[in-house]
């Protein structure tokens, strides 16, 4: 038995809860780390912004979601501990102290940082105090015409009791004084904020001394309240604004037609139980009490806010300004020989297969194959997964152009695809109406996989391509987010797509898979295997190492078996960019592993696994490393075997390992470190400049 094997205490309880990082508060880490580049000087101001934006939708998801889902445990009383040990009441309470913590960075950064670095570019944000006669008259005008008429103010008394709001509406609640004119004394009304109207409103040029002048619509509606109570007195107007429940509970089991069911359950979204309270900071205790009490939260729930009540609204504001030095640089993705627009992409497909690397490289050639698909006359069928892509998209019109042309087209729509489900119902009503064959996959298990397959007539006999991806089939995201797509006509491969088709769309048992793992199935099982001989090989003496590359790590079978790895002397890294629940740096369990996030320009969403041992193995994989991915998913992962796109990958994952500019480290006390703030490269910005060709100016430490 070699001295590492020999460390390995066969007596180890990793049930212990020391060994966990709660999920929840693993997830709220990830947005510190987001936040932390709204303050980043290194990135232009516009897009320090977003940053701040980003945090703040991420911030409302985390709410409407995760929160919700722990505060209808309480009210269920299912306090099931997680591998962590914390009950669920525990949970909530830290959550509470670090939202609340994270909501007043927010708006310091907001009302401090970016506010006057934005006036410093010509950019104004004005308040009720700056505003001169001449802007106050434009206002008054601009109220007249375009708020008043669609506002609905509403007295509350006992016919008119405290109104259902729409989740993350604009609302104000309104202190009165005096009786209306049937007479009553209402006190108090309440506002709510019309839905349609930007919620900041760009001044006209001959009323600014600057490039660009805004006036946000609670400003207008601040200080315009009196006009909507005539002959009362207004003593205050507050924004308010109620977070609920928006995860739609559905019984599929119990469905006759899942979409007819998802769709009636859509309209609730809305109205589902509160969560949140946010509030202006002005706003006196006494009305913040009224508000608690009517939507059934507590002081717990409540959020005093510096400023607007939903930052997200900004996010349109860069493509309002046409500033391009306040943004990254453009870029072109660079399209590999072969897959332009002129190229037969079947031609390219039969000599070669290829791995592209979005968006580094474009996503062009996956719209361009399906294009071909549609055109070509010897096109028999194709064969495809959708998860998120929009239905204006060019997939989605190329498909709907091979359905009309008789192709046979067969689309695997995943409904419950989280914000995305109206979008989702209405693609599937248009395939259908083009003449494609919709289904929604398995009851319980959602279908993430990314996924094509064409069939095409050659030579008298059918011939399959096929695309396997990390990513969604969304031409925005690809620009957006990092992503794998690999192209090919291996005949095994595509025999492998054929038959997870086969067990999305008909019944049977599991058939043996060449090349894909396949969760359910066999993808945690053989990720698990591969983990257990990395730790063999490492006991034997061999240099033993495993990287994984995901956006969420919380499995505990998996965070266990590389635990056991760690013990046996395997070296392990792990970038993970959001959720990890694996505790790094613990004496004798996790010494090491390494735990790693990037934070850039781009979302990571790549998801990779490679194993150094027997024959160097790396999957991409559309499955993060989380319980409902390996257990209550369907998920691919595919090999990469090719020893040049093997190596090729493995130098872009060592990029990421040995990032000196944008890579945040995991410790053993669950918060995260820059690991070596400026020193080195940022792998997004190299990965840019050997891929896409762009001068290395993305992000090069100063």
């Amino acid at each position: 038995m070699s001295d590492e094997l020999s460390k390995v205490d066969p007596m180890t309880n990793f049930n212990d809860p020391q060994f966990y990082i709660n999920r929840e508060l693993s997830n709220l880490e990830f947005n510190r780390r987001v936040l932390a580049q709204a303050i980043d000087e290194r990135h232009p101001l516009l897009e320090r912004l977003k940053y701040l934006v980003i945090s703040a939708s991420n911030m409302d998801e985390f709410f409407e979601i995760r929160v919700a889902g722990l505060m209808q445990r309480i009210l269920f009383d299912r306090e099931v501990m997680g591998p962590d040990g914390m009950q669920v009441s525990e949970v909530l309470s830290a959550i509470s102290h670090t939202t609340h913590e994270l909501v007043e960075e927010q708006y310091r950064i907001f009302n401090d940082v970016i506010i006057p670095e934005l006036e410093q570019e010509g950019i104004r944000f004005l308040r009720r105090s700056q505003w001169t006669p001449e802007q106050e008259a434009w206002i008054s005008d601009y109220v007249t015409r375009e708020i008043l008429p669609l506002v609905s103010p509403i007295g509350l008394d006992s016919a008119h009791p405290f109104p259902r709001l729409v989740n993350k509406s604009l609302n104000f609640i309104v202190d009165l004084e005096g009786k209306d004119a049937f007479g009553r004394d209402l006190g108090l009304a309440i506002l709510p904020a019309p839905r349609s109207l930007p919620r900041f409103i760009e001044l006209p040029n001959e009323l600014n001394d600057s490039e660009h002048s805004f006036v946000f619509l609670s400003s207008m509606i601040h200080a315009h309240a009196d006009t909507l109570f005539p002959g009362m007195k207004v003593n205050g107007c507050y924004q308010f604004r109620i977070t609920r429940n928006a995860d739609l509970d559905v019984d599929v089991e119990g469905a006759a037609d899942l979409a007819i069911t998802l769709k009636g359950e859509l309209h609730s979204r809305r109205f589902g139980t509160a969560v949140r309270l946010e509030v202006a900071d002005n706003c006196p205790s006494e009305l913040t009490d009224i508000l608690l009490r009517e939507v059934g939260l507590t002081e717990e729930n409540l959020y005093r806010l510096n400023g607007p009540v939903n930052l997200k609204r900004l996010m349109g504001l860069p493509s309002i300004i046409s500033k391009t030095d306040l943004l990254f640089p453009p870029f072109t993705p660079r399209i590999p020989k072969g897959l332009s627009r002129k190229d037969n992409i079947f031609d390219a497909l039969t000599k070669r297969s290829y791995l592209l690397h979005h968006p580094f490289q474009a996503f062009s050639p996956v719209i361009q194959l399906l294009r071909q698909a549609a055109k070509d006359p010897e096109v028999a069928a194709i064969k495809q997964t959708l998860y998120r892509t929009g239905n204006e998209s060019a997939i989605v019109h190329a498909l709907l152009e091979a359905a009309r042309a008789g192709k046979e087209v067969t689309v695997v729509v995943e409904l419950r695809a989280r914000f995305d489900e109206e979008e989702n119902l209405e693609l599937a009503s248009l395939l259908q109406e083009a003449g494609a064959v919709v289904v929604y996959g398995v009851v319980d298990y959602k279908t993430h996989a990314k996924m094509i397959l064409i069939v095409r007539r050659e030579h008298g006999e059918l011939k399959r391509y096929c695309h396997l991806g990390t990513g969604n089939y969304h031409s925005g995201n690809a620009r957006l987010y990092t992503d794998y797509s690999y192209l090919s006509a291996e005949p095994e491969l595509c025999e492998d797509v054929h038959k997870v088709f086969q067990q999305l769309t008909g019944m049977g048992k599991t058939e043996r898979m060449q090349h894909i793992l396949h969760a359910p199935f066999t993808l945690k099982r053989q990720l698990l295997r591969f983990i257990e001989n990395e730790a063999k090989a490492a006991a034997e003496g061999k240099d033993a190492h495993i990287i994984f590359k995901c956006n969420g790590l919380t499995e505990p079978k998996v965070i266990q078996a590389l635990y056991r790895a760690s013990q046996a002397g395997v070296k392990i890294d792990l970038i993970i960019r959001g959720m990890c629940c694996l505790r790094p740096g613990i004496d004798g369990i996790s010494d090491n592993i390494r735990v790693y996030s990037v934070i850039g320009r781009f979302l990571e969403h790549t998801r990779v696994f490679y194993f150094a041992n027997g024959e160097p193995k790396l999957y991409c994989a559309s499955a993060d490393l989380m319980e409902r991915n390996l257990n209550r998913r369907v998920e691919t992962a595919f090999p990469i075997t090719d020893k040049s796109m093997l190596n090729r990958v493995f130098e872009e994952l060592m990029l990421y390992v040995n990032d000196g500019i944008q890579r945040w480290q995991l410790m053993n006390d669950a918060t995260y470190q820059l690991a070596h703030e400026n020193e080195g490269y940022a792998a997004q910005s190299e990965l840019l400049n050997r891929l896409s060709g762009l001068a290395k100016q993305d992000f090069a430490p100063k």
